[in-house]
This record gives structure tokens, sequence and C-alpha cells, in this order.
């Protein structure tokens, strides 16, 4: 089944993200994660991309698990900007060969030593999905930022290029890490201003710990508002508490977005399926309605 079948449904969907390990000896820990999250019956899972070798293989084991052995809707991301084309074509065609439909196409970090132009390494994830359109009929997604891309200086040009993007064959859209959902309303009124019309996935991140909150702002630059600084700044110190603190507040934002019409939640679980099942938990009338 495609994921835009499912997110053109008319009801609740929640989706988990997670990621593969980073050493063929954490193969099994993720399974087992993903095996219990299978059990709270979301819409799909997603498996992150490990660039190169093992790791990146264990992307298409793990979205092939979720399908075949869960029977659960699965997403495979795939990033170009570290791999030549020859290597993005083949692990496109081992995801065709594992009965993988939905592609999640990102350009991914840009390696130090690569240069552009590169004619043998896709820069742009238009690109990419140009590419995955040209080897199948997959659904394909791709990523999309409220608070700007760290590498474009003005939102204008964001748009510009995320519209673009759609344009090449994305079906839907999942947010980068947000925590005040009004930059969330802005960012669509902007988008849909700008002709993008495919769904888009708000991306919620469960802060569960002061060093999470750290490196989710090294990775994303994104704006931790007033409310989550005073509740890492009273509760930080204390990891259940702080954990307690980020699920209620990750809670908190997804029944404010459904409350206000968003109807496909995409939570990025960092391999915490108790994380996951304290939030759905949290939702369990909620998501019926």
């Amino acid at each position: 089944m495609k994921i835009i079948d499912r997110l053109n449904e008319e009801r609740i969907h929640i989706s988990f993200e997670v990621f593969p390990p980073k050493t063929n000896e954490g193969f099994d820990k993720v399974i087992a994660a993903v095996d219990a999250m299978a059990q709270l019956n979301p819409a799909f899972i997603s498996v992150t991309y490990g660039a190169g070798g093992g790791t990146s293989r264990n992307t298409g084991k793990i979205a092939s698990h979720i399908k075949e052995d869960l029977d659960t809707l699965s997403l495979a991301h795939l990033t170009c900007a570290s791999s030549t084309k020859e290597e993005v074509q083949r692990v496109i065609e081992d995801l065709k060969e594992l009965g993988i439909e939905n592609i999640l196409a990102l350009r991914g970090d840009i390696p130090e030593r690569i240069n552009f132009p590169d004619t043998d390494r896709f820069r742009y994830a238009c690109e990419l999905v140009e590419e995955i359109r040209r080897h199948g009929d997959f659904c394909i997604g791709a990523a999309c930022y409220p608070e700007g891309h760290v590498e474009n200086e003005h939102k204008e040009d964001d748009i510009r290029y995320l519209k673009q993007k759609v344009d090449s064959g994305v079906d839907f859209l999942t947010t980068q890490m947000f925590f005040d959902n009004d930059v969330h309303y802005n960012f669509l009124y902007r988008i849909r201003e700008a002709g993008i019309t495919v769904p888009v996935l708000p991306g919620i991140m469960p802060i569960t710990s002061a060093s999470q909150m750290k490196k989710s702002q090294e990775l994303s630059g994104t704006v931790f508002p007033r409310r989550f600084l005073a509740i890492l700044d009273r509760f930080g110190s204390s990891p259940a508490a702080m954990k307690q603190a980020g699920i209620a507040y990750a809670t908190d934002q997804i029944i404010d977005l459904l409350a206000n019409g968003v109807k496909n939640i995409h939570i990025y679980t960092m391999n915490k399926p108790d994380v996951a099942a304290a939030i759905m938990n949290n939702l369990s009338e909620i998501i019926k309605v």
C-alpha cells in the first residue's frame, strides 16, 4: 500500500520514525524496538538511512521486516549526497526487490570531501526524486523545514526550492521537528499560498532529557519557546521528571494540531517504544474521534 493513500483517508494517522543501528551488533535491539512499536498500530513506520556499507543495507532490511513480518506500512529513507549515482541506483533497486513501495527522498549532509559540481552525485533532493520516479512506481516523501533550512538565508528561497522539489514528483512532506505549533501553522499558510498542496506531516520530537535537547538544537537549529525552556530548567536535572514532562509537552503539541484540523502526525521516537506507547496512551480516545 502507498502511504499517500493512507494519508488521504478521512481519519487521524499517527506514524513513527526509527533509525538503524550504527553497527550490525545493534540490529537485534532495533528490531525489538520496532516490534514493540508495531503493536501500537501506527499508520506507518519510517526507517532513517545510514549512509555507506552495512548500515545503509539495514535500512532496507528493517523496512522489509516492518512490512513483511509485522504487516505494517514502512517508509525507507534514502539520502544521495553521500553516495555516487550508481550507489543510489543500486539502493533503489534493492528496495524494489524487497517490496518497499515508499521512499523518503533526502539530500542528506554533504561530506566535507565532496565539492560540487560533481557529476557523479546528486546534489539536490529534487534530482533524487526524479531518479526514484524513473526506477518504478514508488510513493515518494520529502522533508520540509517550518523554521527554514539552515542553508537558506531567506524563507522565500526555501519555499521556492521546496516547490521545485514537490513538482519533481513528491507525494507528501514531513517537517523537521518544531516546538511551537504557531511556526507550523504559519509555514502551512505560506506554502499553500505558494501552490504546494501535498499532505504535510508535522514532525514531533518528544524531548525526554536535557542532553537530547542540546543535540536536537545542534542538528536542526530549531528554536525552543520559553514555555519549553521553563520545563527544561525546572525538570532537566531529574531524568524521570524530564521524561514525563517531555512526553506531556509532545502530547500537548499533538492535541493542539489535531484540534486545529491536522490529521497526520509523525513522531520521532528515537527508538524508544515506551515513549511512543506513553504518547499513544495519552491520545487513546482522541484519535478515535
